[in-house]
């Protein structure tokens, strides 16, 4: 039998709603580029087995030109842009700077919040071909020179939702400043531990740098740029210089 303390119990449902902050970024620390290759996913998906001796001989290892476009996410059809950012990069620094900001929960992030405006987020930017020596991650940490594409200065758009009221515009502000210092995105960034690269800060709509970087930038700039290439630094131009030099000389071919 139901008790008079039963029949006055009621349910109360609070209700959650949505809001969304648009930031506006500029990079503080130039961006490493990081996609996998067409030709690595190809391998993945139907692997060929390992090269002969003779094959090994008589193709290059790498072709830095090749490696440097294949490195970069593409925007889609339509963008501004050519090269672009995963929105699940910025959503995955958002929620580990949780882990620095006292009580904010990186899961509760994650559930929380979105980023919006698809898959890939526009970059803009003028992209340069930067080699660096890198390690291998078998046991004997084996050297070698990968190329990739990096975006000395660059800028982007990124909108987030958040669930109110359990979350609040000052905690996802915060939270996405200092992701930007102590996460970043891209290669190399601080959340590895390995290096500075792909910090941003939060800039008005107006700013002056981030204004320049939209409209030098673009897609036409970027195209350009992946055809023919502009050296990162000093290194990387003398390295590609004597490549192209040593090809010829070889006779070797592409794989």
């Amino acid at each position: 039998m139901a008790t008079k303390k039963d029949e006055l119990e009621q349910v109360q449902i609070v209700e959650l709603k949505r809001a969304r902050i648009v930031y506006h970024v500029v990079g503080e620390t130039p961006l490493l580029m990081n996609s996998m290759s067409v030709k690595a996913q190809r391998e993945l998906l139907l692997p060929r087995g390992r090269k002969t001796a003779v094959e090994k001989q008589g193709s290059l290892k790498h072709e830095p030109l090749q490696e440097y476009r294949d490195s970069i996410y593409r925007a889609r059809r339509g963008s501004d842009t050519v090269l672009a950012l995963l929105n699940t990069q910025f959503k995955a620094a958002l929620c580990t700077a949780a882990l620095d900001i006292p009580g904010a929960k990186k899961a509760q992030i994650g559930r929380l919040t979105s980023i919006e405006g698809g898959e890939r987020l526009p970059l803009y930017g003028v992209p340069e071909i930067f080699c660096s020596v890198v390690r291998s991650a078998d046991i004997n940490k084996t050297p070698d020179i990968r190329t990739r594409c990096i975006v000395p200065r660059w800028a982007c758009t990124v909108e987030v939702t958040y669930t109110v009221p359990v979350l609040n515009a000052t905690v996802i502000s915060s939270l996405f400043a200092t992701a930007g210092y102590t996460m970043g995105v891209g290669d190399w960034r601080p959340q590895k531990g390995s290096g500075t690269f792909g910090r941003w800060r939060i800039v008005e709509p107006d700013d002056k740098e981030y204004l320049d970087i939209i409209k030098t930038g673009g897609a036409e700039a970027q195209q350009a740029a992946l055809d023919d290439p502009a050296p990162y630094d000093d290194e990387t131009e003398e390295l590609l210089g004597w490549y192209d030099v040593e090809v010829k000389r070889r006779g070797l071919k592409v794989a």
